[in-house]
């Protein structure tokens, strides 16, 4: 294990509000630190839906989630943040000035102030209780997010779930994968009107198969190679879909975890800030995002940006104390070097 990581900020979550929160504390000369459980930037957006549109980013008529969080890289890549990633913040302690975080992987962080842009906290996928699954989510075989449909071309691709996820994904693969089949424990699924609709008639017309009403009961394959999924009826009936991966799509167990044991005010599982600053009520202590909630507070991306710069501002004074923030627009600042 190396020594402990210094830095003006620890920002604990990677994801939209996270990452922009670098940009502005770059802009007023302070580091940060980035800590995340995923073991890639980005949050849901990269996790969950990175080729899904977003229609509400300013002067982005649509960008695609995980082109958003690639832009977000590139702005802050001047101030070259360090990233914790995989792993978790399981203690904070110390005072405003002077903070130490520790992670489930013995990670050290040091920082004068933080800032929690946890989202909707620390999230996993639910597991279908499988035997030997583990095997075959160590090759790729099993999968819960999917970073690019390029990856399964060519592939016999079953997804399990009855949500948006499923129904978006079994879409998108249609015409990349060898082949597709849903499986769903009852004829309804719980995905907006139009892409279920879209569904069934994706399988009317031959394009993918919905195995239907069907529930996972097995994994077959050697050495996390897969070959087939069995399903199973209530009334017990089975059969066997060819596969090379199993897409999981049961939803995501989301949590604060230890944020909620940090002391922090907290209102329906939502950590209660000072709209003005950011603040939560212990001090030195921000958080921004979806983790927050306050009155008027709208669960935007866009908001989460514009709570990035006020947190941003009034950390400032906590690294700086006593001194008087001369602030520069960007347009006559330019990017710090």
């Amino acid at each position: 294990m190396t020594g402990p990581i210094e830095t003006d900020v620890a920002i604990i979550g990677a994801g939209p509000a996270g990452l922009f929160a670098v940009f502005e504390l770059g802009m007023l000369k302070l580091s940060a630190v980035l800590i995340d459980a995923l073991t890639e930037p980005g949050g849901q957006c990269a996790a969950l839906y990175p080729e899904k549109p977003i229609y509400d980013i300013p002067a982005h008529q649509a960008i695609d989630a995980g082109a958003l969080i690639d832009a977000l890289e590139r702005q802050i890549a001047p101030f070259a943040p360090q990233h914790v990633l995989g792993e978790r913040v399981t203690e904070l302690a110390g005072a405003r000035g002077s903070f130490r975080l520790r992670t489930d992987k013995g990670s050290e962080v040091r920082a004068k102030a933080v800032i929690i842009a946890a989202g909707a906290g620390a999230f996993g996928p639910n597991r279908p209780p499988l035997p030997g699954l583990a095997a075959f989510e160590a090759t790729g075989a099993v999968r819960y997010f999917v970073r690019g449909r390029e990856s399964l071309r060519g592939l016999r691709v079953v997804i399990a779930g009855g949500g948006d996820s499923a129904v978006d994904w079994a879409l998108a693969l249609k015409d990349i994968a060898a082949q597709v089949a849903v499986v769903h424990r009852r004829p309804r699924f719980r995905a907006a009107p139009e892409s279920a609709a879209a569904l069934e008639a994706a399988a009317k017309q031959g394009q993918l198969e919905l195995v239907i009403p069907y529930q996972l009961a097995a994994l077959h394959g050697t050495d996390g190679a897969l070959t087939a999924v069995e399903v199973t009826t209530l009334a017990g009936d089975t059969r066997m879909v060819p596969a090379d991966v199993l897409l999981a799509f049961f939803g995501l167990a989301a949590e604060l975890g230890p944020i909620a044991e940090w002391g922090i005010a907290l209102d329906q599982h939502r950590v209660r800030i000072d709209p003005a600053t950011c603040a939560t009520s212990v001090p030195g202590v921000f958080a921004i995002g979806d983790v927050v909630t306050y009155p008027g507070k709208l669960k935007l991306i866009l908001q989460g940006f514009s709570e990035a710069a006020m947190a941003a501002h009034a950390i400032w004074h906590v690294v700086h104390p006593g001194q008087a923030l001369h602030f520069e627009y960007s347009t006559t600042q330019g990017v710090p070097g």
